[in-house]
């Protein structure tokens, strides 16, 4: 196939007249400049690299706005939670499946072409193992297949309650598993889905209060046996009651302690890290870590603001997910990311990464390089050997009137909330076109019927 577009984002910067040729496979095979596009499958009007959205906790997606009303006293993430608990007592293997592939169409539209599905529902309503222990991370990755969208499936060990190894509660039945049967459910998994080249198989810790240190130990040791390059998320330093908590079990800090005493390196993403030292971000951009900032969840939250700035001065790598699911657009997650430290320093233009920089080209190639680094997925540029997931925008959307290069990319950032995207493609394929997907109705019509049962006296 040959895509053709008058301009495109390639990795030295915007260029006219494009040709990419996609091979058989979904790889791009050739990028050409300057070229006429008479011979194309496809004319297309802008074309970028699609964005992939690197935390995601799919059946969060049909609880969102549920937890907008008040509580008796002082509302946080951990009341928020206590919802969270009684939802997940209703969902069947069906329900899983049915709100994953809502939520992953509504990503494509939006412009995301990947995820990282950060998936800790292992077990049935009684706490039991399915007879395919494997039942519930196989109906996300059915989900992402059936819309079409690339997914890192990363089971996630959780193990305890709190710091310490502490006993675990009867609302958290569902999530529980142990180092090794955790690891022999990735092996399971990354041998069914070997031969996909759109779907990828890593691990991740709940977070440092879910686990040991001997556990984290035995699930990085453990995936590394299994595939060296396979990534390894973990939650960390997400509320500043997780840091008190820290301090008080270990003496340390979350991230330091981590640091510290895991071979932290360019296969990990640490999920928000949003309360942080200044050692601490500099230790985190020095290892290469991906960190996993998810600014609508955590502003929905009450977390905080994750010091992008001063990471960004470090050369840290960045990428962005949309975690809870209030919001399913790439464009709202950078738009939040760039006006938190607008409205902290109360300045513009705070992540622009230099004088005359564009805002939007620089938060979007961050998004790009460490959206692909945190799935372990070649793409992420429109160049050769990487994977064909791209995004068409449509010059004609009336935010993106007049704009050329680094202007539409700002234009679609923060001048609107239509979305221009028109057509998207993974793996090569065409998973979006004129603004729609195929899929849209049937999975819709099937989301609707089953959020009905659901969500009944909740």
């Amino acid at each position: 196939m040959k895509l053709f577009a008058p301009l495109a984002l390639l990795p030295g910067g915007w260029d006219e007249n494009v040709l990419v040729t996609v091979d058989a496979r979904g790889d791009i095979e050739s990028v050409d400049t300057g070229v006429a596009g008479a011979g194309a499958d496809l004319h297309l009007d802008v074309l970028l690299p699609g964005v992939a959205n690197l935390h995601s906790h799919a059946f969060q997606r049909a609880m969102s706005g549920l937890t907008e009303v008040s509580g008796p006293g002082q509302d946080s993430f951990w009341t928020w939670r206590q919802l969270m608990y009684r939802f997940v007592e209703r969902l069947e293997p069906d329900d899983i499946e049915a709100i994953a592939a809502q939520l992953y169409l509504e990503m494509l539209r939006h412009g995301y072409t990947g995820v990282a599905e950060f998936h800790y529902l292992h077990r049935d309503t009684h706490g039991r193992y399915y007879a395919d222990r494997e039942e519930l991370s196989l109906r996300c990755i059915a989900a992402a297949r059936e819309v079409g969208i690339a997914i890192t499936h990363l089971p996630v060990l959780y193990a305890h309650g709190g710091f310490g190894g502490s006993a675990p509660g009867d609302a958290q039945r569902r999530f529980l598993n142990d180092p090794d049967t955790l690891l022999s459910m990735v092996s399971t998994l990354a041998d069914r889905f070997a031969g996909d080249a759109d779907v990828r198989i890593g691990a991740a810790a709940h977070s440092l209060r879910a686990v040991t240190p001997q556990e984290l130990t035995r699930l990085r040791d453990g995936l590394h046996e299994l595939d060296a390059g396979a990534p390894l998320h973990v939650h960390i330093a997400e509320q500043s009651r997780e840091v008190e908590d820290c301090i008080a079990w270990s003496g340390a800090r979350p991230v330091q302690w981590l640091l510290d005493n895991q071979p932290v390196d360019a296969h990990w993403c640490l999920i928000h890290a949003t309360h942080v030292t200044g050692e601490e971000l500099r230790a985190m951009a020095a290892s290469g870590a991906v960190v996993g900032l998810c600014p609508t969840t955590e502003a929905n939250l009450g977390d905080g603001i994750f010091p992008a700035g001063e990471y960004q001065r470090q050369g840290g790598v960045f990428g962005i997910g949309s975690d809870s699911h209030v919001s399913t657009s790439p464009v709202e997650e950078l738009r939040w990311l760039e006006y938190g430290q607008r409205l902290l320093y109360r300045q513009r233009n705070l992540l622009a990464g230099g004088a005359h920089r564009s805002t939007g080209s620089t938060l979007y190639t961050a998004a790009l390089n460490g959206g692909a680094q945190a799935l372990a997925r070649s793409s992420g540029a429109i160049a050769a050997g990487r994977r064909a997931d791209l995004v068409a925008l449509d010059t004609g959307h009336a935010a993106l009137a007049g704009r050329r290069n680094e202007q539409l990319v700002d234009a679609w950032l923060f001048a609107g909330n239509d979305s221009p995207v028109s057509d998207v493609f993974v793996g090569g394929r065409r998973v979006v076109e004129g603004g729609r997907h195929a899929a849209g109705d049937t999975v819709g019509q099937r989301y609707q019927a089953i959020l009905q049962r659901l969500l009944k006296d909740l």
